[in-house]
Protein backbone atom coordinates (compact mmCIF):
# COMPACT_ATOMS: atom_id res chain seq x y z
CA UNK A 1 0.00 0.00 0.00
CA UNK A 2 2.88 2.34 0.81
CA UNK A 3 4.38 1.80 -2.63
CA UNK A 4 0.98 2.54 -4.18
CA UNK A 5 0.83 5.59 -2.26
CA UNK A 6 4.18 6.55 -3.47
CA UNK A 7 3.27 5.52 -7.07
CA UNK A 8 0.20 7.75 -6.90
CA UNK A 9 1.45 10.69 -5.92
CA UNK A 10 4.55 10.47 -8.29
CA UNK A 11 2.10 9.77 -11.38
CA UNK A 12 0.41 12.68 -10.30
CA UNK A 13 2.63 15.49 -9.75
CA UNK A 14 4.92 14.39 -12.71
CA UNK A 15 2.07 14.01 -14.98
CA UNK A 16 1.15 16.42 -18.14
CA UNK A 17 -1.76 15.04 -19.00
CA UNK A 18 -5.11 15.39 -17.11
CA UNK A 19 -6.07 11.52 -17.60
CA UNK A 20 -2.63 10.34 -15.78
CA UNK A 21 -3.15 12.86 -13.16
CA UNK A 22 -6.25 11.54 -12.46
CA UNK A 23 -4.97 7.91 -12.45
CA UNK A 24 -3.16 9.12 -10.11
CA UNK A 25 -4.85 10.85 -7.56
CA UNK A 26 -7.73 7.35 -8.00
CA UNK A 27 -4.06 4.99 -6.62
CA UNK A 28 -3.38 7.24 -3.95
CA UNK A 29 -7.41 7.21 -2.72
CA UNK A 30 -7.13 3.52 -3.08
CA UNK A 31 -3.58 3.12 -0.97
CA UNK A 32 -4.83 5.38 1.82
CA UNK A 33 -8.27 3.37 1.92
CA UNK A 34 -7.16 -0.07 3.61
CA UNK A 35 -4.71 2.16 5.96
CA UNK A 36 -7.49 4.28 7.45
CA UNK A 37 -9.96 1.30 7.86
CA UNK A 38 -6.90 -1.35 9.35
CA UNK A 39 -8.01 -1.02 13.10
CA UNK A 40 -11.55 -2.24 12.34
CA UNK A 41 -12.71 -0.03 15.09
CA UNK A 42 -16.37 1.33 13.35
CA UNK A 43 -15.40 4.93 13.88
CA UNK A 44 -12.40 3.64 11.92
CA UNK A 45 -14.66 2.44 9.01
CA UNK A 46 -16.76 5.74 9.07
CA UNK A 47 -13.87 7.42 8.67
CA UNK A 48 -12.75 5.41 5.53
CA UNK A 49 -16.32 5.18 4.05
CA UNK A 50 -16.02 9.49 4.68
CA UNK A 51 -13.23 9.83 3.00
CA UNK A 52 -14.00 7.37 -0.48
CA UNK A 53 -17.16 9.34 -0.65
CA UNK A 54 -15.49 13.08 -0.92
CA UNK A 55 -12.18 12.02 -2.68
CA UNK A 56 -14.33 9.77 -5.11
CA UNK A 57 -16.65 12.91 -5.90
CA UNK A 58 -13.39 15.42 -6.35
CA UNK A 59 -12.29 12.84 -8.46
CA UNK A 60 -15.34 12.51 -10.71
CA UNK A 61 -15.45 16.61 -10.89
CA UNK A 62 -11.59 16.34 -11.95
CA UNK A 63 -11.94 14.33 -14.83
CA UNK A 64 -15.60 15.99 -15.66
CA UNK A 65 -13.67 19.72 -15.60
CA UNK A 66 -10.77 18.30 -18.04
CA UNK A 67 -12.85 16.49 -20.38
CA UNK A 68 -15.04 19.94 -20.58
CA UNK A 69 -11.67 21.61 -21.15
CA UNK A 70 -10.19 19.23 -24.10
CA UNK A 71 -13.57 19.52 -25.65
CA UNK A 72 -13.38 22.53 -25.78
CA UNK A 73 -9.87 23.19 -26.94
CA UNK A 74 -8.76 19.65 -27.95
CA UNK A 75 -5.93 18.94 -25.77
CA UNK A 76 -5.54 17.38 -22.21
CA UNK A 77 -2.25 19.42 -21.07
CA UNK A 78 -2.68 20.46 -17.48
CA UNK A 79 -0.74 23.67 -17.84
CA UNK A 80 -3.80 24.67 -20.96
CA UNK A 81 -6.29 25.06 -18.47
CA UNK A 82 -8.54 27.91 -20.79
CA UNK A 83 -12.12 26.81 -19.77
CA UNK A 84 -13.63 29.36 -17.53
CA UNK A 85 -16.42 26.64 -16.01
CA UNK A 86 -13.30 24.07 -16.65
CA UNK A 87 -11.18 26.30 -13.73
CA UNK A 88 -14.71 26.60 -11.85
CA UNK A 89 -15.14 23.32 -11.30
CA UNK A 90 -11.57 22.12 -11.19
CA UNK A 91 -11.30 24.57 -8.03
CA UNK A 92 -13.87 22.72 -6.44
CA UNK A 93 -12.31 19.39 -7.05
CA UNK A 94 -9.28 20.58 -5.49
CA UNK A 95 -10.97 22.52 -2.62
CA UNK A 96 -12.83 19.60 -1.77
CA UNK A 97 -9.70 17.13 -2.47
CA UNK A 98 -8.04 19.42 0.15
CA UNK A 99 -10.26 20.36 2.66
CA UNK A 100 -10.87 23.72 1.85
CA UNK A 101 -14.00 25.89 3.08
CA UNK A 102 -16.86 25.10 1.91
CA UNK A 103 -15.51 21.51 1.46
CA UNK A 104 -13.93 21.29 4.93
CA UNK A 105 -16.56 18.86 6.56
CA UNK A 106 -15.12 15.84 6.13
CA UNK A 107 -11.39 16.27 7.11
CA UNK A 108 -11.45 16.43 11.02
CA UNK A 109 -13.97 13.89 11.13
CA UNK A 110 -11.99 11.52 9.23
CA UNK A 111 -8.89 12.53 11.22
CA UNK A 112 -10.25 11.49 14.01
CA UNK A 113 -10.94 8.22 12.90
CA UNK A 114 -7.79 7.10 11.87
CA UNK A 115 -4.60 5.93 13.62
CA UNK A 116 -1.48 9.24 14.15
CA UNK A 117 0.35 7.88 11.65
CA UNK A 118 -2.13 7.00 8.98
CA UNK A 119 -3.39 10.94 9.98
CA UNK A 120 0.22 11.68 9.05
CA UNK A 121 0.02 10.79 5.68
CA UNK A 122 -3.60 12.12 5.29
CA UNK A 123 -2.61 15.58 6.39
CA UNK A 124 1.38 16.32 4.75
CA UNK A 125 1.30 13.74 1.23
CA UNK A 126 -2.09 13.20 0.50
CA UNK A 127 -2.20 16.59 0.09
CA UNK A 128 0.96 17.41 -2.29
CA UNK A 129 -0.65 16.05 -5.32
CA UNK A 130 -3.57 18.81 -5.37
CA UNK A 131 -1.69 21.37 -4.28
CA UNK A 132 0.85 20.38 -7.57
CA UNK A 133 -2.22 20.71 -9.72
CA UNK A 134 -3.21 24.15 -7.81
CA UNK A 135 0.20 25.22 -8.86
CA UNK A 136 0.04 23.73 -12.30
CA UNK A 137 -3.21 25.24 -13.10
CA UNK A 138 -3.05 28.40 -11.03
CA UNK A 139 -2.48 31.23 -13.66
CA UNK A 140 -5.77 29.99 -15.23
CA UNK A 141 -7.88 29.94 -11.85
CA UNK A 142 -10.49 32.56 -10.53
CA UNK A 143 -8.15 34.67 -8.35
CA UNK A 144 -11.34 36.56 -5.97
CA UNK A 145 -13.04 32.71 -6.35
CA UNK A 146 -9.77 31.33 -4.58
CA UNK A 147 -9.15 34.51 -2.09
CA UNK A 148 -12.62 34.12 -1.01
CA UNK A 149 -12.28 30.22 -0.02
CA UNK A 150 -8.89 31.09 1.44
CA UNK A 151 -10.03 33.63 4.00
CA UNK A 152 -12.75 31.83 4.99
CA UNK A 153 -10.50 28.60 5.50
CA UNK A 154 -7.89 30.60 7.34
CA UNK A 155 -11.09 32.14 9.42
CA UNK A 156 -12.73 29.08 9.90
CA UNK A 157 -9.66 26.86 10.62
CA UNK A 158 -8.84 29.20 13.46
CA UNK A 159 -12.21 29.55 14.79
CA UNK A 160 -13.42 26.01 15.06
CA UNK A 161 -10.01 24.41 16.33
CA UNK A 162 -10.87 26.58 19.34
CA UNK A 163 -13.55 24.74 21.67
CA UNK A 164 -11.93 20.93 20.87
CA UNK A 165 -10.45 18.54 22.99
CA UNK A 166 -9.45 16.22 20.68
CA UNK A 167 -5.82 16.80 19.19
CA UNK A 168 -6.34 15.58 15.98
CA UNK A 169 -9.35 17.30 15.18
CA UNK A 170 -7.51 20.77 16.56
CA UNK A 171 -4.60 19.65 13.89
CA UNK A 172 -7.31 19.34 11.12
CA UNK A 173 -8.55 22.50 12.02
CA UNK A 174 -4.50 23.77 11.56
CA UNK A 175 -4.13 21.64 8.42
CA UNK A 176 -7.69 24.06 7.19
CA UNK A 177 -6.32 27.20 8.23
CA UNK A 178 -2.83 26.43 6.63
CA UNK A 179 -3.95 25.63 3.50
CA UNK A 180 -5.68 28.82 3.22
CA UNK A 181 -2.74 30.60 3.58
CA UNK A 182 -1.61 28.68 0.43
CA UNK A 183 -4.17 29.26 -1.55
CA UNK A 184 -4.85 32.87 -1.09
CA UNK A 185 -1.40 33.22 -2.47
CA UNK A 186 -0.99 30.81 -5.38
CA UNK A 187 -2.20 33.14 -7.83
CA UNK A 188 0.08 35.74 -6.96
CA UNK A 189 3.31 34.07 -6.07
CA UNK A 190 3.08 29.63 -6.82
CA UNK A 191 6.76 29.56 -4.75
CA UNK A 192 5.79 30.59 -1.89
CA UNK A 193 2.55 28.07 -1.22
CA UNK A 194 5.20 25.37 -2.22
CA UNK A 195 7.28 26.97 0.54
CA UNK A 196 4.60 27.23 2.94
CA UNK A 197 3.86 23.70 2.18
CA UNK A 198 6.99 22.00 2.80
CA UNK A 199 7.55 23.84 6.32
CA UNK A 200 3.89 22.80 6.98
CA UNK A 201 4.34 19.43 5.89
CA UNK A 202 7.95 19.02 8.62
CA UNK A 203 5.92 20.63 11.48
CA UNK A 204 3.17 18.62 10.96
CA UNK A 205 5.39 15.96 11.03
CA UNK A 206 7.63 16.29 14.13
CA UNK A 207 3.99 17.39 16.13
CA UNK A 208 2.07 13.96 14.43
CA UNK A 209 5.35 11.90 15.34
CA UNK A 210 6.07 13.45 18.95
CA UNK A 211 1.94 12.59 19.56
CA UNK A 212 2.64 8.97 18.42
CA UNK A 213 5.53 8.48 20.86
CA UNK A 214 3.74 9.41 23.71
CA UNK A 215 0.35 7.92 22.95
CA UNK A 216 -1.36 11.61 23.23
CA UNK A 217 -4.72 11.38 21.54
CA UNK A 218 -6.83 13.98 23.97
CA UNK A 219 -5.69 17.43 25.37
CA UNK A 220 -6.37 15.89 29.04
CA UNK A 221 -3.58 13.18 28.59
CA UNK A 222 -1.28 15.93 26.29
CA UNK A 223 -1.35 17.41 30.03
CA UNK A 224 0.12 14.99 32.01
CA UNK A 225 2.97 13.56 29.12
CA UNK A 226 5.71 16.26 30.21
CA UNK A 227 6.48 13.58 33.10
CA UNK A 228 7.25 10.65 30.82
CA UNK A 229 9.62 12.78 28.19
CA UNK A 230 10.15 16.38 29.57
CA UNK A 231 12.33 16.99 26.19
CA UNK A 232 10.26 15.92 23.96
CA UNK A 233 7.77 17.55 25.15
CA UNK A 234 9.70 21.00 25.40
CA UNK A 235 10.27 20.32 22.10
CA UNK A 236 6.55 19.64 20.66
CA UNK A 237 5.62 23.13 23.08
CA UNK A 238 8.29 24.92 20.10
CA UNK A 239 6.66 22.53 17.45
CA UNK A 240 3.28 23.81 18.04
CA UNK A 241 4.08 27.64 18.87
CA UNK A 242 6.33 27.56 15.14
CA UNK A 243 2.68 25.54 13.28
CA UNK A 244 0.90 28.60 14.88
CA UNK A 245 3.07 30.93 13.55
CA UNK A 246 4.76 32.64 16.02
CA UNK A 247 7.77 34.79 15.45
CA UNK A 248 10.85 33.45 15.80
CA UNK A 249 10.02 30.55 15.11
CA UNK A 250 10.16 28.81 11.38
CA UNK A 251 6.09 29.17 10.86
CA UNK A 252 6.00 32.60 11.14
CA UNK A 253 8.52 32.47 7.86
CA UNK A 254 5.95 31.60 5.48
CA UNK A 255 3.03 33.63 6.74
CA UNK A 256 5.49 37.23 6.62
CA UNK A 257 6.31 36.62 3.43
CA UNK A 258 3.19 35.97 2.10
CA UNK A 259 1.70 39.11 4.12
CA UNK A 260 4.45 40.88 2.63
CA UNK A 261 3.43 39.81 -1.44
CA UNK A 262 -0.26 40.18 -0.52
CA UNK A 263 0.52 43.93 0.64
CA UNK A 264 2.97 44.37 -2.90
CA UNK A 265 -0.44 43.17 -4.51
CA UNK A 266 -2.40 45.44 -2.75
CA UNK A 267 -4.70 43.02 -1.22
CA UNK A 268 -3.48 43.31 2.91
Amino acid sequence: FTASLLLGTTLTISSNHWIVAWAGLEINTLAILPMISKSHHPRAIEAATKYFLTQATASALLLFSSMINAWQTGQWDITQLTNPTSCLILTSAIAMKLGLVPFHFWFPEVLQGTPLTTGLLLSTLMKFPPITLLYMTSPSLNPTVLTSMAILSTALGGWMGLNQTQIRKILAFSSISHLGWMTIIISYNPKLTLLNFYLYALMTTATFLTLHSTKASKLSTLMTTWTKAPTLNAALLLTLLSLAGLPPLTGFLPKWLIIQELTKQDMA
